[in-house]
C-alpha cells in the first residue's frame, strides 16, 4: 500500500504536469493542500464516484478555484468519470478541466468556483439546505439528511468582503456540519500577504460563533486528521482548521514564493521537484498500487447502499414523507400545482397596487402549494414584501422553518442561495432594493453561468422610489440585469403580469430570474384571454389599432400605464397607435420571428420606448427612427410625481414626442 505522502504526490505529479502542459494555471496550490486532500478524501469524504448526484453525499467546496488541478485530480484518482485525458486537454477548448472549475462540466464538480470567497459563500447555503432539510424530513430513528459539507479556502477568499458576510452568518445559524479548512501558505499573486492581510483569523472567526482549530501542519496528515476529529466533534457550530502549508510544495527552487501561485513551474523546476519528491514516473504516468490506494468506488457504493437501505425504512415508516423528499430532491414541481391560477385570479380581482405588494399576494398562494420555496430578504423584509403569512424564520434552534433573515448581506444573500439550490431540495428567493443589486451582482451572474433557478425579487424599481433620492434610485441597474446571458428579467405593469412573472421564475428550472418591482401602486390593464396568455411571451399588444399601427408605444412596469394614456389622447387626435406591453425582454427575444414581427412589425419604423431607467437599452427595439424616453442622469430627491415630471415621464411629453415623430 502506498504511504500516504505518496499518495498526496500523485496529485502534486498530476498539477505540476497539467499546468505545465497548458502553459497556464496554478501549480502552487494543489502542490500545497495535496496532503490535507488526502486525508479528508481517503478518510472522511462521504461520496460516490459511480453516483456523484446521489442526495446524502457530502459536499466538497473547492473555493480558491485557481487551484482547480487538485480538484481534477481528486476526481481521476478516486474514480470519477475524469479521464486521464482530460487532464492533459487542462485549460483547452471544450475540456471538462476548465481553469477553474465549472459546475456541469465534469461530475463531482458541486459548484462553480472562480470569484474568490464565493465558493465559501456557496458552501454555507449548502450547509444550510442540508440542515433545513434534515429539520424538514428527519424523523426520530430515521435520518435520511445526514452529511457534511467540507470547504477549502485560501487568503483571497478571506480577503473578500463576502466572507465576512456568510461566516458571520453560518456562526449565528450554527451550522455544525460545516468544515473549513484555511490554506494559510502566505502567499498571493502580489508576494507575501503580511503586507496586506494581518488579520487574526483565529479570533475573527471565533467571534463569528465558529470552532477554530489553530496551527495545524498542513504537511502533517496526523495532525490534520486530528484536527478533522476535533471539528467533527463541535456540531453546535462551524469549525475552521487553519493550516499552515507552503505553497508550491516540493518544488525546491520555487516553492514558498509567489513564483509557483499562478505560472507553470518550468521544464526543470518540474524534474527538480519529481526528485525532491521521489517521483520518478514520466509526466501524467500514476503507478498501479497509487490508483488502488485513491479508488473511491467500492466504498463509494457501500454507503451509498447503506443510505439506501435506511431510506427503504423511512419509505416504510413515512411513505408520504418519503415521496415529497424525492419530489423535491429531483428538483420537480407538485403536479397539482396551480400557478396559472394565479394570473387568472389577479385579472379578475382587478386591483391597482404596487407589484410588490402584487408578489406578496402570489408568495401566499404559492407558498402552501411550494414547501420547497425557501425565502429570504437582506434586512428589507417589510419594504420588498417577501415574508408571506406562512413564513417561518430559520434559527440555529430551529432549522425547520423556511425564510432566511439575511441581514444587510445582499452578496453573502446571492451566493448562498446558488449554494442552496446546488444542494437540491429547494427553490430559494432572495429580496432587496433594485439598486443593492449591485452588491449582489457578481453572484447573480454566478447563478446564471451555472443555469440554476433562484428567483431574485428586487423592488422600488425606479426613479419613483422618490425622496430617498438618487442613491437609492437605480438607473442603469436593469440594463445590466437584461444584457447578462441566461437571466430572465421581468418588469411587470400590473398585479396580472406579476403573477405571469412569478409562475414563469418558479417553472424555470434552467437558469435564475429577476422580478422587477413597484414601490408605488400600478393602474390595472384589462386583457382578453389571448392577451393573457401572451404575457409568458415577454412582449405583447396591449392595446391596437384598427389597420397598420402608425405609431408603437412599447413601455415595461409603472410606464405601461402612461404609454396607454398617451395612446388614447393620440386616438383622440386621430392617429393609429398600439401599444406594447414587454414585461421581458429575454422572453420577448427568445419568441420565433414570426411572432416578434407581429408584435413589432418591420415596416413600422416609428416607435417610441418608455421606461424610468437608462434609455440606451431601448434602441435595439425603436430604430434608428425611433425615440426613447427614459434616463440618462442619475435621479433626485423628491416626491415621485414630482420627479415623473421633472424627467419627462408624463402623458403630455409622450404626446408631443409622438406628435413630432409622425409629423
Amino acid at each position: 500500500m502506498p504511504s500516504r505522502f505518496e499518495l498526496a504526490n500523485a496529485i502534486r505529479a498530476l498539477s505540476m504536469d497539467a499546468v505545465q502542459k497548458a502553459k497556464s494555471g496554478h501549480p502552487g496550490a494543489p502542490m500545497g493542500m495535496a496532503d490535507i486532500a488526502e486525508v479528508l478524501w481517503n478518510d472522511y469524504l462521504k461520496h460516490n464516484p459511480n453516483d456523484p448526484k446521489w442526495p446524502d453525499r457530502d459536499r466538497f467546496v473547492l473555493s480558491n478555484g485557481h487551484g482547480s488541478m487538485l480538484l481534477y485530480s481528486l476526481l481521476h484518482l478516486t474514480g470519477y468519470d475524469l479521464s486521464l485525458e482530460e487532464l492533459q486537454n487542462f485549460r483547452q477548448l471544450h475540456a471538462k478541466t476548465a481553469g477553474h472549475p465549472e459546475f456541469g462540466y465534469a461530475p463531482g464538480i458541486e459548484t462553480t468556483t472562480g470569484p474568490l470567497g464565493q465558493g465559501l459563500a456557496n458552501a454555507v447555503g449548502m450547509a444550510i439546505a442540508e440542515k433545513t432539510l434534515a429539520a424538514q424530513f428527519n424523523r426520530p430513528g430515521h435520518n435520511v439528511v445526514d452529511h457534511n459539507t467540507w470547504c477549502f479556502v485560501g487568503d483571497g477568499c478571506l480577503m473578500e468582503g463576502i466572507s465576512h458576510e456568510v461566516g458571520s452568518l453560518a456562526g449565528t445559524l450554527g451550522l455544525g456540519k460545516l468544515i473549513t479548512f484555511y490554506d494559510d501558505n502566505g502567499i498571493s499573486i502580489d508576494g507575501e500577504v503580511e503586507g496586506w492581510f494581518t488579520d487574526d483569523t483565529a479570533k475573527r472567526f471565533e467571534s463569528y460563533g465558529w470552532h477554530v482549530v489553530p496551527n495545524v501542519d498542513g504537511h502533517k496528515p496526523e495532525e490534520v486528521k486530528a484536527a478533522i476529529e476535533l471539528a467533527k466533534s463541535h456540531e453546535d457550530r462551524p469549525s475552521l482548521i487553519i493550516c499552515k502549508t507552503v505553497i508550491g510544495f516540493g518544488a525546491p527552487n520555487k516553492q514558498g514564493k509567489e513564483e509557483c501561485h499562478g505560472a507553470p513551474l518550468g521544464d526543470d523546476e518540474v524534474a527538480a521537484a519529481r526528485e525532491q519528491l521521489g517521483w520518478p514516473h514520466a509526466p501524467f504516468h500514476v503507478p498501479e498500487p497509487v490508483y488502488q490506494g485513491w479508488d473511491a468506488r467500492a466504498a463509494g457504493k457501500s454507503a451509498q447502499e447503506a443510505w439506501q437501505a435506511r431510506f427503504e425504512r423511512y419509505r416504510e415508516a413515512h411513505p408520504a414523507l418519503a415521496k415529497e423528499f424525492l419530489r423535491r430532491i429531483q428538483c420537480k414541481l407538485p403536479t397539482e400545482i396551480t400557478s396559472e391560477a394565479l394570473i387568472e385570479k389577479a385579472q379578475q380581482k382587478g386591483e391597482s397596487i404596487a407589484s410588490r405588494k402584487a408578489s406578496l399576494a402570489c408568495l401566499n398562494e404559492l407558498g402552501p402549494q411550494l414547501p420547497e420555496l425557501l425565502g429570504g430578504s437582506a434586512d428589507l423584509a417589510p419594504s420588498n414584501l417577501t415574508f408571506w403569512s406562512g413564513a417561518k424564520a430559520i434559527s440555529k434552534e430551529d432549522a425547520s422553518g423556511n425564510y432566511l433573515h439575511y441581514g444587510v448581506r445582499e452578496f453573502g444573500m446571492g451566493a448562498i442561495m446558488n449554494g442552496i439550490v446546488l444542494h437540491g431540495g429547494f427553490i430559494p428567493y432572495g429580496a432587496t432594493f433594485l439598486i443593492f443589486m449591485e452588491y449582489m451582482r457578481n453572484s447573480v451572474r454566478m447563478a446564471a453561468l451555472m443555469g440554476k433557478r433562484a428567483v431574485y425579487v428586487f423592488t422600488h424599481d425606479s426613479i419613483g422610489l422618490g425622496e430617498d433620492g438618487p442613491t437609492h434610485q437605480p438607473i442603469e441597474q436593469l440594463t445590466n440585469l437584461r444584457t447578462t446571458p441566461n437571466l430572465s428579467t421581468w418588469r411587470p405593469c400590473d398585479a396580472v403580469e406579476t403573477a405571469a412573472a412569478w409562475d414563469a421564475a418558479i417553472k424555470r428550472n434552467s437558469g435564475p430570474t429577476a422580478l422587477v418591482l413597484s414601490r408605488q401602486n400600478l393602474p390595472h390593464q384589462a386583457r382578453t384571454k389571448q392577451q393573457l396568455a401572451e404575457i409568458q411571451r415577454g412582449g405583447y399588444i396591449l392595446r391596437d389599432c384598427a389597420g397598420t399601427p402608425a405609431l408603437i408605444l412599447i413601455a415595461t412596469g409603472s410606464e405601461v400605464g402612461l404609454a396607454m394614456e398617451a395612446a388614447a389622447e393620440l386616438e383622440g387626435q386621430g392617429h393609429a397607435v398600439r401599444v406594447v406591453s414587454m414585461p421581458s425582454a429575454y422572453r420577448f427575444d427568445g419568441q420565433d420571428a414570426e411572432y416578434r414581427d407581429s408584435v413589432l412589425p418591420k415596416a413600422v419604423t416609428k416607435r417610441i420606448a418608455i421606461e424610468a431607467g437608462h434609455a440606451d437599452y431601448w434602441y435595439k427595439y425603436v430604430g434608428l427612427d425611433g425615440r426613447v424616453i427614459g434616463m440618462h442622469t442619475y435621479g433626485e430627491s423628491a416626491p415621485a410625481g414630482d420627479l415623473f415630471k421633472h424627467f419627462g415621464f408624463t402623458v403630455d411629453n409622450v404626446v408631443k414626442q409622438a406628435q413630432e415623430l409622425l409629423g
